[in-house]
């Protein structure tokens, strides 16, 4: 039952539940219902708690997300049991602020320790909480005294939040920088309302849309701009925080009345953000459900917030620009994007018309509220932001980190995987004639595997150590710079394991295949090369003993049998001449290919080694007649003849 993880059962069917055949005679209401599994994970947590349950019922549930909330009589007493249907890491976020604005006074339900002294429970993937059950009514909505005890109850829980920083493990939630990027989303959509509506013309909302969508696109722009022209970096710059948590989803159901004055509830959502977001939400919905924008009505709710968590000049502005955005046209109408012709043809046209009358009073209500900027003090936010020391790392509150260490992570990207150590042996750089004779085969490679912890979320980082590695590997031998014994670790691909000794060492396998008395190339062509000039030089003096030969008769003979036979010998001798010569280069040419200097700059490789070259293929060309055609052909089509 442990290993069960707690998912969204909204959309579970019959065959989950049990039937045999995936059908169900009665749906499921599940808003009022739990799967059985997350009900025996219940019983579990309970054990988990110095108490003895007696009955357990079901107050609520959120199917879509995986969260629930049962009333438990206990012998402690009536008290509630929650699970959590975030994450593990965002719900210690919240679980943190819970416990730090108890420890500061507010009126929030305080979490009853579990027997191991943590304040919640980790199963099923979900945190769960325990509280006492607090008796609470809603406030009243038909009169301004009712708005304004939830205003004062909000501003209270917005300054017991300042200065929480949460537990170490827990994941942060902040919307305080939030501000630009949300307005421009805003007004992005009210653009794609208007496309939406071009797209389906003959809906029955398309054409009311399309006549005021551009004003409430301007509306966005304009408080964009105003946003950005306010205080609101200089506020923003002052830290998360200074400014403390908002609740995001705050209204008439999760601030309600109990022992003492106002409780908050429902804290699962909490945000580091400006805190007087909640009290325009509060304020727009209020005057959204009225139908008027009240100017009473909006004064009274800020004073009441005010006298709990005071406002300055510049809160106050940036308070006014955010009611002047058209949350609730976008609120109402941004349904139109999962299924725009239904939501056209039927609920669109009533909404928007709801809206629009509403919205007649909204710009002289706020233009009359903006009078009373001048009643609230100055922040001095270039003055604070010059005096601010910097901000401590630890909370305000010291953490007993023990008492909120998460579960563990198994993960299969953290399993040892092995890598491979080559270690690269130092070889003899060709620098002299006396290096170049003594080489010898060295060993190429000892491959040496090892387990080591890899990590997923460094792959990335392998990759790049592995290119350059392999980079600094080619340029030391290159250099002939290698260090003996020197240690390259290269990341090698995913076999299986080796033997038990891990290890593979390549030199009798070369060994095996040495040739006898094998001579580096540089040195045989050398030799080579020695042996051609000797014989070129023999050739060339017999060449030249030749012509003295062949000049001291011709002399003799020109002198006894005339001039016409000694230059016929004369011209017999020099054909001599250049036809050895001739030979000469020819057998130097030969020399020199026999060993080219590419070649001699090789380390030796042992003859067994030595690949064969062959001839490329050459390029045939063709005489055919046909071929020809279909290429001029082509090339006529190609130039568009």
């Amino acid at each position: 039952m442990e290993q069960y993880m707690i998912t969204p059962w909204a959309t579970r069917d019959g065959t989950q539940d049990g039937t045999q055949d995936g059908t169900q005679a009665t749906p499921v209401d599940w808003d009022m219902q739990v799967p059985p599994e997350v009900d025996q994970l219940a019983d579990l947590v309970s054990q988990q708690y110095d108490m003895t349950v007696h009955s357990r019922k079901l107050i609520t549930s959120k199917p879509d997300k995986g969260g629930a909330i049962w009333r438990i009589e206990t012998d402690k007493g009536p008290r509630s049991l929650k699970v959590l249907h975030r994450t593990p890491e965002r719900s210690l976020y919240s679980v943190g602020l819970q416990d730090y604005v108890v420890k500061q006074g507010a009126r929030v339900a305080a979490l009853i320790p579990a027997k191991d002294g943590k304040l919640f429970v980790e199963m099923g993937g979900k945190l769960w909480i325990v509280t006492d059950w607090i008796p609470l009514q809603p406030a009243t909505k038909v009169d301004l005294v009712g708005a304004q005890e939830l205003c004062y109850g909000l501003g209270e829980f917005h300054s017991h939040t300042k200065g929480y920083r949460p537990p170490l493990g827990a994941k942060n939630s902040s919307r305080l920088y939030r501000w630009p990027k949300y307005y421009e989303k805003i007004t992005k959509k009210i653009g794609w309302m208007r496309e939406m509506a071009k797209a389906y013309p003959d809906t029955v909302a398309s054409k009311s849309i399309l006549a005021v969508v551009d004003q409430y696109e301007e509306q966005a722009k304009t408080a964009l701009q105003r946003l950005i022209a306010s205080a609101y970096p200089k506020m923003v710059a002052m830290g998360e925080p200074h400014w403390g948590l908002v609740h995001q989803d705050y209204g008439w159901s999760n601030g309600q009345n109990g022992p003492g004055g106002l409780w908050v509830i429902d804290l699962d959502g909490v945000s580091y953000d400006l805190p007087f977001r909640d009290l325009r939400k509060l304020i727009t919905s209020t005057m959204d459900d009225m139908g008027v924008w009240d100017v009473g009505w909006m004064r009274g709710m800020i004073e009441a917030y005010h006298k709990a968590n005071s406002l300055d000049k510049e809160s106050f502005e940036v308070l006014l620009i955010d009611m002047a955005m058209p949350n609730e046209f976008y609120k109402h109408l941004k349904e139109m994007f999962f299924d725009p012709v239904t939501f056209l043809n039927t609920e669109a046209e009533g909404i928007l018309q709801r809206v629009l009358s509403t919205d007649q009073t909204k710009n002289q209500a706020l233009a009359e509220l903006a009078k009373d900027i001048e009643k609230y003090p100055s922040g001095n936010y270039e003055e604070l932001l010059a005096a601010k020391a910097p901000q401590q790392l630890a909370s305000d509150i010291k953490w007993d980190q023990q008492s909120w260490d998460l579960q563990p992570q198994d993960s299969p990207a953290t399993e040892p995987q092995p890598t491979t150590t080559i270690i690269v042996k130092k070889k003899k750089s060709a620098v002299s004639k006396e290096a170049s004779d003594k080489k010898k085969v060295e060993p190429i490679a000892v491959v040496k595997e090892q387990p080591q912890p890899v990590k997923a979320d460094k792959a990335r980082g392998r990759s790049r150590n592995k290119r350059t590695i392999g980079i600094r590997q080619q340029n030391l031998a290159t250099e002939g710079m290698l260090k003996t014994q020197e240690e390259l670790p290269v990341e090698a691909p995913r076999k299986k394991a080796s033997s038990a000794s891990n290890l593979i060492d390549l030199n009798p396998h070369l060994a095996s295949r040495k040739v006898k008395n094998a001579k580096p190339k540089k040195a045989l062509a050398k030799k080579q090369d020695m042996s051609a000039k000797k014989a070129t030089k023999k050739k060339a003096i017999s060449a030249k003993n030749g012509i003295k030969s062949a000049v001291k008769p011709k002399a003799k003979a020109s002198q006894g049998k005339g001039a016409s036979e000694a230059l016929r010998k004369e011209k017999t001798a020099k054909q001599e001449v250049a036809k050895r010569s001739q030979q000469r280069q020819k057998a130097a040419t030969q020399a020199k290919r026999a060993v080219s200097p590419a070649k001699t700059q090789r380390a030796p490789v042992s003859k067994a080694l030595i690949y064969s070259k062959v001839a490329a293929p050459t390029q045939k060309k063709t005489n055919s007649r046909a071929q020809k055609l279909r290429a001029q052909k082509g090339l006529k089509v190609a130039r568009g003849r």
